[in-house]
């Protein structure tokens, strides 16, 4: 068998325009495109509210990632580059966003993306990416106070999800519920690394365990890990999540278990919601509104 279809590591990409808010030459339109190690995100504000965006997947080519998802972002809105007064790069490849007026660590980004998109309540922002996890401690105004980075292995990241996910023939985005539909929770694997935790999950459905058994036992892995990050940076309430993972309810739930707190509701993105996946995309371009103005005064 062959085609997308049974391409089961590969997430939704997908465009939105928000359908309440008008733009027009006067306002301050600004963008924030967010090149990570798995997928690119563009966000698109006016007058520092968020309008549209797109996610896509990274390439080979970070500058050409960074050019996919900003059309993507821009499509059907009327809009060209040109016209965005101010645009910002983060995330992995930041430094490689050519139309970029400046570039802003991913830390910053999402900080300041998770203070937009659940308000200034929030304390602590657990970033998940395609190859690392990221423990922020933000202020109310989603300044960064401290933070911590796991190390460079993509095992408990988005992209040791999609190596799970092509092993056991399971869509990526049904991974979260289908590894709660197991009466006990396992012991967690390794997840040490992305090859040694694949080896072990091999065996492990050769001595009969199921697929929901295995997912289980790697998702806790995961969220045992994420969980020990974000107490070492010092949990304060509110949590969030945020990255691709935010999506995957296998972890989030398996987290607020462990750390006996609860996150703060994801926002309805299949609704016509935000979506926490953008959030350092929308973090960037909320940057780019507040250095524009400031340009401005100069």
């Amino acid at each position: 068998m062959s085609g997308v279809k049974d391409e089961f590591w590969r997430w939704q990409e997908y465009h939105r325009i928000m359908p309440n808010i008008k733009w027009s030459s006067k306002d301050i339109i600004t963008a924030g495109v967010d090149v990570g190690s798995v997928g690119s995100k563009a966000a698109i504000m006016v007058n520092g509210e968020a309008y549209a965006w797109g996610i896509t997947r990274t390439g080979s080519n970070s500058p050409e990632s960074a050019k996919k998802a900003l059309d993507f972002a821009l499509k059907d809105t009327g809009l060209s580059v040109g016209d965005l007064k101010f645009i910002v790069g983060t995330g992995y490849g930041r430094v490689n966003v050519p139309m970029a007026n400046k570039a802003i660590t991913e830390i910053a980004c999402h900080a300041k993306g998770a203070n937009y998109l659940w308000g200034p309540s929030v304390k602590t922002v657990l970033d998940v990416g395609g190859q690392d996890i990221k423990a922020i401690k933000i202020d109310e105004t989603g300044r960064v106070v401290s933070f911590l980075m796991n190390d460079k292995c993509a095992a408990g990241t988005g992209r040791g999800m999609e190596v799970f996910a092509d092993l056991l023939q399971i869509p990526i985005e049904d991974i979260g519920d289908i590894s709660l539909k197991v009466e006990k929770e396992p012991d967690p694997v390794s997840c040490t690394c992305v090859a040694f935790a694949k080896t072990e999950a091999m065996g492990l459905l050769r001595k009969g365990w199921s697929k929901e058994k295995v997912l289980a036992a790697y998702t806790r892995a995961m969220a045992v890990r994420m969980a020990n990050l974000i107490n070492r940076v010092g949990l304060e309430k509110e949590l969030v999540i945020t990255g691709g993972q935010s999506k995957n309810i296998g972890i989030v739930s398996r987290i607020e278990v462990i750390l006996g707190v609860k996150t703060l509701p994801s926002p309805k993105w299949r609704d016509g919601g935000l979506d926490p996946m953008v959030a350092g995309a929308l973090g960037a371009a909320s940057f780019g509104k507040a250095l524009y103005e400031k340009a401005q005064k100069a």
